[in-house]
């Protein structure tokens, strides 16, 4: 069977070219099931490249199952079955609209999400992590052939130890317990410290996933209202006395998604209080960093009795690198290690590599630098624009990614997250963030996402006609995506 002629493009290696010319002929039917390729011999010539270039494009085929070799006989299009007709993924999942909005902000690439939880792409240094992975890529002792440690990678564990000191967080090594996401390390911790029934404190507002969470590990939640003063502490007593909560999930420093900080004294507070009744805390340290000041966590004021500390670097350095950690007492941290191992969550070495060397050579420090920067640039441009459109900023949030917008009277956050996300704009709407009525009257919005002028004159128009047309709906019920 003849083959049709290929005319390579520059700059695009060979095998490449060719395993996509075949492979294309092979998908529109130009090479039929069962098909024999002409031999290697005549591939060669008529392509004009060596052997090993068309042995190598034949390989990829095969890995590919467009084609299978016959010993002495050739290469043959191999015999695919037809796709099944079926619902996609995307028509199976939840169709309310807190569901949808949820799945874009972690959209397509290049959409507009002022809502999100992460950092532009432009506003990190990609190349330097394109370089420290080849690097480890170059590693003489890089075991690719072995699991590696449950615990992580030791010299990664060494590096962050060191780095917890300075916030005044004494452990050792054995201590720390890396992850592929501050989300898998909740569910390892949920798993060892929580029985069925349970009751379990968090902020009312929080993260929207800790609900969900919660909620697979049979928790019985209570919602504690995080204020601009920081957690109701009156109302905690009497939780704590009446309810017995096992575990409080909470974050002392630039809370998602108010962006609040405690002050020491509030620190010391709720540290007191909570180890009166016995209650563990767990502290999410998720965009602490970005404070760059050493302020002390509330791991490093209450122990690791009372207190467990989980972080990651998604957030700051890469939201592709998935990497969390958690910071346990020692008998805890050897049962989430244990546990980690049974649930075949052994993290990947050639990621906690990279990790070790972003963070000796001082590039995650030096982007640091650069985003507390940039966020401080445009968060004085956002909350100028904020203000004008008669937006109100009842937290502090000075420092943070994040800002908790209290919407003018009379729009709700969900009809106006419904319309940005017609025109292509994924807003994160304040229910998405608390089960209360109150949500329907703020938004959540992403500094970094939100400082573009041409998105903030769509969003601005967004809001007036919001403010024109719509009200929040009797009792603060949830819209239905139409």
């Amino acid at each position: 069977m003849m083959i049709p002629d290929l005319v390579f493009k520059p700059r695009e290696p060979k095998v490449v070219q060719i395993t996509d010319h075949l492979g294309q002929l092979i998908r529109d039917g130009v090479l039929p099931m069962g098909a024999r390729l002409p031999s290697i011999h005549t591939l060669t010539r008529q392509f004009g490249v060596s052997k090993f270039t068309v042995v190598d494009a034949l390989d990829r085929l095969k890995g590919q199952q467009l084609v299978y070799a016959s010993q002495g006989r050739g290469y043959f299009v191999s015999r695919r079955g037809p796709v099944p007709d079926g619902d996609s993924l995307g028509k199976l999942l939840p169709q309310d609209f807190l569901s949808v909005s949820r799945r874009a902000l972690i959209g397509e690439q290049g959409a507009s999400r002022p809502g999100c939880g992460f950092l532009p792409a432009d506003w990190l240094d990609n190349d330097n992590i394109r370089q420290a992975l080849r690097q480890v890529s170059r590693q003489p002792n890089l075991r690719l052939a072995e699991y590696g440690d449950a615990a992580g990678y030791r010299p990664l564990r060494e590096t962050l130890r060191e780095r917890l000191a300075v916030f005044g967080m004494v452990l050792t090594p054995d201590q720390l317990v890396t992850t592929a996401n501050t989300m898998q390390a909740l569910d390892l911790l949920l798993r060892l410290l929580l029985r069925p029934g349970d009751a379990v404190l968090v902020d009312d507002p929080c993260y929207f996933n800790f609900h969900g969470i919660l909620s697979l590990h049979g928790a019985r939640v209570l919602s504690l209202p995080r204020t601009p003063d920081g957690p109701d502490l009156l109302l905690l007593e009497r939780w704590l006395m009446e309810e017995k909560p096992r575990l409080y999930l909470t974050s002392g420093l630039l809370h998602n998604p108010t962006g609040q900080s405690l002050s020491p004294a509030q620190a010391f507070s709720l540290l007191a209080l909570l180890s009166r009744w016995d209650c563990h805390l767990i502290e999410d340290d998720l965009y602490g960093d970005l404070l760059g000041e050493r302020v002390p966590r509330l791991a490093s004021i209450g122990g690791w009795e009372r207190v467990t500390y989980v972080s990651g670097f998604s957030k700051l350095l890469s939201a592709n690198l998935r990497l969390g950690f958690v910071a346990a007492s020692p008998a805890l941290a050897a049962s989430l290690a244990g546990l980690k191992q049974v649930c075949g969550g052994v993290t990947m070495e050639i990621g906690e590599r990279m990790l070790t060397g972003l963070l000796r050579d001082g590039h995650y420090d030096r982007q640091l630098r650069r985003i507390r920067q940039r966020l401080c640039d445009a968060g004085r441009r956002v909350d100028d624009w904020l203000t004008g459109l008669g937006c109100r900023l009842e937290f502090d949030g000075q420092g943070g990614l994040f800002r908790w917008v209290r919407l003018p009277d009379g729009v709700n956050s969900e009809t106006l997250a419904q319309s940005a996300l017609a025109e292509g704009i994924a807003l994160a709407p304040g229910s998405l963030f608390t089960r209360g009525k109150e949500g329907h009257h703020y938004m959540r919005l992403n500094l970094a996402h939100t400082d573009h002028p041409e998105l903030m004159e769509r969003l601005g128009r967004l809001l007036q006609e919001a403010g024109r047309g719509a009200t929040c709906p009797p009792g603060g019920g949830p819209i239905l995506l139409k």
